[in-house]
């Protein structure tokens, strides 16, 4: 059987309690299943998910190095949490630059998308995807000719 879909991530994290509010406060996950006497362990849920959790973060202390990857070392580049409108992901914008968290903003053709960073500079994307519905021959074609992200421009995309 084939993967369906991305379950769930886990984070390492300097401080648990501050990064689950980020993610909270910001993207709107619910805090679940607090692990008894440990404190540095959050298990969130996205508000539209029916995942037990959709992230975990585990806390490993304010000493923690900074991640390298991409820049030092291999590891991830970002994750990406997806809306549903396009009105939704402009409401995000707005947050993400309130708590100055948003580091760019892309077009990619048949998804729009916001880049961001979390308390501890872990990147993480948010984006919205064209509903099939949308998909014409011509923008597959122009999607596919011109790959490279454009600069997202949400007033002419709700246009």
């Amino acid at each position: 059987m084939p993967v369906t879909r991305l379950n769930h991530a886990v984070l390492y994290v300097r401080d648990a309690q501050r990064s689950a509010a980020f993610y909270e406060e910001v993207l709107g996950f619910r805090r679940l299943n607090v692990v008894e006497g440990m404190d540095q362990a959050v298990f969130l849920q996205a508000a539209g998910s029916t995942n037990d959790h959709d992230l975990g973060i585990f806390g490993i202390g304010e000493a923690a190095a900074p991640s390298g990857a991409g820049r030092q070392s291999v590891g991830l580049y970002h994750l990406a949490w997806e809306v549903d409108t396009l009105a939704e992901l402009e409401r995000l914008a707005g947050v993400l630059s309130e708590r100055g968290a948003l580091s760019g903003a892309s077009d990619h053709g048949t998804t729009k998308a916001l880049y961001a960073h979390d308390p501890d500079g872990l990147e993480f994307e948010v984006c919205w995807i064209l509903p099939a519905s949308a998909l014409t021959p011509e923008l597959t074609a122009e999607a596919k000719a011109n790959p490279r992200p454009r600069p997202l421009d949400l007033d002419a995309e709700k246009a």
